[in-house]
């Protein structure tokens, strides 16, 4: 008997209903098994590697697949003569060629643009990902977190186990469209093929739903889960908690939660990335003879700046490695604080006096700004 008359499930030891992987996984063992190269000489394990070759390349293709269940080899040994099969040319081969099996040629060759895949029926769908909105503190971005949350979400029920079925009872093949999930109906030359309204394109039916989820294989409880957020994190950082979204139907994957975080604004510190910056106000006085001023870290310890003398207000200065963390890097970005020069608004009696002595005692030189503005202005409009 030749490889083309051997059933292709038979060849590679697998059930009709096998998917990709189990195939994948069972063509693997056996082509090791019959290599040529491990049977010098061997005739017999030749004829089954080639015919395990066959049948995978035929059963890997979803539309090869297709074709071969509804017309077993008939799909491939007579289309490319001019036969009658569902590849021929419509020729006097007799069997299929003729106008009332179009829809089955198209689907064939074109597959979903068609009809929607043909025999494979609708699988059942992965969970849908939630998304869980987290506000934190400018503090906890800094040192990072563990935390809870709790949500309410779709979970497998534990009655049913997720079947949707009541425990004892499972699912029947559908009757209308014999576990196909589709059925057809001819319109003139053509077929057309939509999901089965018994079953939804499912293939099967519940006839005794479970109670405590309706049939749906899943229920919707509150849940606690543990979020560790870490050093580093800025709005928009996300993070995926994987199987923690809703419940797939009837026992599929689940989905996942994803957490956008969001940094609350702080009373001191501003943030761009890594860089923290900030506005601190020193007085006249220290800013013309300089002096230190001391800045409170978020690890807990003090920064010491020094201010030159002079310093002008809108001056940046820059505190290296004073910053916000590397999200799961290492380091620490700056810290950036822009001076302002603030000018006393009440004076003592003493206080004026010093000052208008101070100011009997200018020559201009000791602003050279102020100076250079009226220059410029003498220049520009004369005298």
């Amino acid at each position: 008997m030749s490889s083309a008359q051997i059933d292709y499930y038979q060849t590679l030891e697998v059930s009709r209903d096998a998917d990709r992987a189990v195939l994948k996984s069972a063509y693997r063992k056996l082509a090791m098994k019959y290599h040529p190269d491990r049977n010098p000489g061997d005739a017999s394990c030749e004829a089954k590697f080639k015919a395990i070759n066959e049948a995978y390349d035929c059963l890997k293709d979803p539309q090869k697949r297709a074709a071969y269940d509804r017309f077993g080899h008939e799909a491939f040994t007579q289309g490319m003569n001019g036969g009658g099969g569902p590849f021929g040319g419509g020729g006097s081969g007799g069997g299929r060629g003729d106008f009332a099996d179009i829809g089955d040629i198209f689907e064939t060759i074109f597959g979903s643009a068609f009809g929607g895949g043909g025999t494979q029926r609708q699988q059942n769908r992965r969970g849908a990902d939630l998304r869980y909105d987290m506000q934190v503190t400018l503090e906890e971005a800094f040192h990072g977190k563990t935390t809870e949350v709790e949500i309410e979400v779709s979970q497998s029920c534990d009655t049913c186990d997720g079947s949707g079925a009541t425990p004892g009872t499972s699912e029947r093949t559908c009757n209308l469209c014999n576990g196909m999930g589709s059925v057809r109906a001819k319109q003139g030359l053509f077929v057309i093929e939509r999901p089965c309204p018994t079953c939804n394109g499912r293939g099967s039916v519940i006839e005794n739903p479970c109670r405590e989820c309706r049939g749906e294989g899943r229920v919707d409880l509150p849940q606690a889960l543990k979020v560790d957020i870490p050093a580093g994190v800025d709005t928009g950082t996300r993070i995926r908690l994987s199987g923690k979204g809703e419940a797939g139907q009837r026992g599929a994957p689940a989905g996942d939660l994803y957490i956008f975080l969001h940094v609350q604004q702080h009373r001191v510190f501003e943030r761009e990335g890594t860089t923290l910056m900030t506005r601190v106000p020193v007085s006249f006085t220290t800013a013309a003879l300089g002096g230190c001023v001391e800045i409170p870290d978020l690890d807990g310890s003090t920064n010491r700046l020094e201010i030159p003398v002079g310093i002008q207000s809108g001056k940046q200065l820059r505190i290296r490695g004073a910053g916000m963390p590397v999200l799961q890097g290492r380091g620490r970005g700056d810290l950036v604080v822009e001076i302002m020069v603030e000018t006393p608004t009440k004076l003592s009696r003493r206080q004026k006096e010093l000052l208008e002595e101070f100011r009997e005692t200018e020559t201009g030189d000791e602003c050279p700004e102020t100076r250079g503005f009226f220059d410029k202005l003498k220049d520009v409009f004369g005298g």
